[in-house]
């Protein structure tokens, strides 16, 4: 394999895996531009959006271009593509092995099951529940509001691969659930069951990351998450009014 085409490949997969980990722009270029630099590049060029990676060894060199079409969280990956990054940068690994050490983090899972996030959900609701000013007797109504309506979430994001449908049923879920515990005397506080209910849903990487790549200068990047955290803060919105709605 050409040593150039390689180094190529190498930089552009990372990118590849920490966008779709939900890193930010400004982090996967940087971390691009440090690979091939370690590789011997003088002058490496690299433009990542949300949804693509731009990649080329010199000004006016031919391009490589790759398309992202999912984006997850997934931290853990991205600190992976950090300690190879810096493993390369110190002379640790060669061209083939950080291939090889990226393809291995490419392939690897989540690191936690569907059911253990869906756990984590409806404990996070229902102390977000009691953070937020609600009594101990929501604790259960938003432990069980969270819990069905991140898991209807994941379900139905699995099935349409649509954010915004997920995200409004989820919040459809939860809004429902927590209109039936009210009304059987279940629940106290309709509106801390609901905010408890919705933090697992609630796009703050996105946010954050939004600010980050707009106070770097990436304003296109910065813009799009925007947008897609401000689409994703409407589709939950929407999905509890359509409840409270028609309740």
């Amino acid at each position: 394999m050409d040593k150039k085409v390689t180094i190529e490949r190498v930089c552009v997969l990372a990118g590849k895996i920490m966008l779709q980990s939900g890193a930010e722009t400004y982090r996967v270029e940087d971390t691009m531009n440090r690979i091939a630099t370690a590789f011997g590049v003088r002058n490496p060029q690299s433009y990542a959006t949300p949804t693509g990676i731009n990649f080329a060894v010199d000004v006016a060199e031919e391009t490589y271009f790759l398309r992202i079409t999912t984006r997850s969280t997934d931290l853990h990956k991205v600190a992976e593509v950090n300690t190879i990054s810096r493993s390369i940068t110190a002379g640790e690994l060669n061209l083939g092995e950080a291939y090889s050490s990226l393809n291995a983090v490419d392939n690897d899972s989540l690191l936690y099951h569907a059911w253990i996030r869906i756990i984590v959900a409806a404990f996070v609701s229902g102390c977000f529940t009691i953070m937020f000013g609600g009594v101990w007797n929501d604790f259960i109504p938003a432990f069980v509001a969270g819990g069905f309506g991140y898991a209807g979430m994941l379900g139905v994001d699995r099935l349409l691969e649509i954010r915004f449908v997920s995200e409004f049923l989820g919040a459809v879920i939860i809004g429902f659930i927590t209109v039936i515990c009210i009304y059987t005397g279940i629940g106290e506080e309709m509106d801390k069951i609901i905010i408890g209910g919705v933090m697992p849903l609630v796009p703050g990487l996105l946010i954050t990351n939004a600010v980050r790549d707009l106070i770097s200068g990436h304003l296109v990047s910065g813009l799009s998450k925007g947008i897609e955290a401000s689409i994703t803060a409407f589709a939950i919105g929407a999905g509890i009014a359509a409840v409270i709605a028609f309740a």
